[in-house]
């Protein structure tokens, strides 16, 4: 023990205890695998970081990435909330953001309803298509909540017929649509730079985050996804909780499947979310969430989100076709999910081969018998 200089070993075990708060912050390695992500992308692409505005927008491979990650962000976040409350994952969200572009572009193309008696038929378009995503949530929600079936194999239902309705709402063709304000929700507006669906997610993440702050949101649904026994002991209402997480993830797939396909202009029943779900899963998990249920980080959702997309983009830039790309995303996010896992973690505060290996010592009576 150093009786020298008493200060310089205090400021020493300062330091270290803030590099171990710094490793152990749940948004660290999340954080850190965006971060290589990025300078995979810069290593490919050098000017991958640069930005210019042409015609009045901007552009650039990282405006690219905000943007296109913009519907990955909105399904990211109503998944958090399902898997934290219900500890399963809904696997219908792809099929929802199919079924609300198909209602929306349906009645903005005077499909069987008409909307000439409507003074602003987008308004109509949007809000129905919501209200339908939403519904689509709240079957999901009771199929959970109150039927208590596994939350992957209750929404397997949608996940299988959830494109199938939405051919049955289009009659098996693309609907293309023509309404500039309609187009404006996946593009620009005149004399704004930024990309229109990168302020829906912002939107989103900005409601939800200040839902979850000020009101008992958050508390309701860590309960119910922690010990949903011992939540409805105490008086809160855990399949109440678990049927509204569900109908917000369903109606923000929906409100993803209207950006998404105003970004084309119509309603592709058989492409709109197309494995989205897997993606938006995905940015949980790498997001740093338990995919068990209970506490949970929308920043880290978000976070995933981006790398995802960020992801896709290198594999992309690397002549990747996209049959491929599922190939290399796994082996990409095998390696993402291995650093935050719990052992990879041991492993860097105490760099021992039993702490990846997980110490499994059997005694020789074990060993015996």
């Amino acid at each position: 023990m150093s009786k020298q200089n008493p200060d310089k070993d205090l400021s020493a075990r300062a330091g270290a205890s803030g590099i171990q708060k710094v490793l152990r912050h749940r948004l660290f390695f999340p954080l850190l695998c965006l971060a290589l992500v990025l300078l995979a992308n810069v290593a490919k692409t050098p000017n991958f970081f640069a930005v210019s505005i042409n015609n009045g927008v901007l552009y650039g491979y990282i405006v690219d990435v905000v943007n296109r990650a913009s519907e990955l962000v909105i399904l990211a976040i109503g998944m958090t909330l399902a898997t934290a409350a219900s500890g399963g994952q809904d696997i219908s969200v792809g099929a929802v953001m199919a079924v609300s572009a198909a209602v929306c572009c349906q009645i903005l193309s005077g499909g069987e309803v008409s909307v000439t008696s409507f003074q602003n038929p987008l308004v109509l378009a949007v809000s129905a298509s919501l209200a339908a995503s939403a519904l689509c949530g709240a079957f999901n929600g009771f199929l959970v909540a109150r039927l208590r079936i596994q939350p992957m194999v209750a929404t397997l239902i949608l996940f299988t017929a959830g494109r199938g309705v939405a051919q049955l709402i289009t009659a098996g063709q693309i609907t293309y649509i023509r309404v500039s304000a309609y187009k404006t929700a996946g593009g620009y507006i005149p004399g704004v730079p930024i990309p229109v669906p990168i302020f829906f997610a912002i939107g989103t993440a900005v409601i939800v985050a200040l839902l979850l702050r000020f009101t008992a949101l958050r508390l309701f649904v860590e309960a119910a996804g922690v010990n949903s026994s011992a939540a409805r002991l105490v008086g809160l209402g855990s399949a109440r909780v678990v049927f509204v997480t569900y109908v917000i993830c369903g109606f923000l797939a929906g409100l993803a499947g209207f950006v998404a396909s105003s970004r084309i202009y119509s309603a592709d029943a058989n492409n709109i979310g197309l494995y989205l779900e897997m993606d938006a899963i995905l940015a949980v998990a790498l997001g740093g969430n338990i995919l068990g249920g209970g506490r949970f980080s929308l920043a880290g959702s978000v976070i995933g989100a981006f790398t995802i997309q960020s992801l896709s983009t290198t594999l992309y830039a690397m002549n990747i076709s996209a049959d491929q790309l599922p190939v290399y995303k796994a082996a990409a996010v095998i390696a993402i999910i291995t650093l935050q896992s719990d052992v990879f973690r041991g492993f860097i505060r105490n760099p021992r081969i039993k702490n990846i290996t997980g110490s499994i010592v059997f005694s020789k009576k074990e060993t015996q018998t």
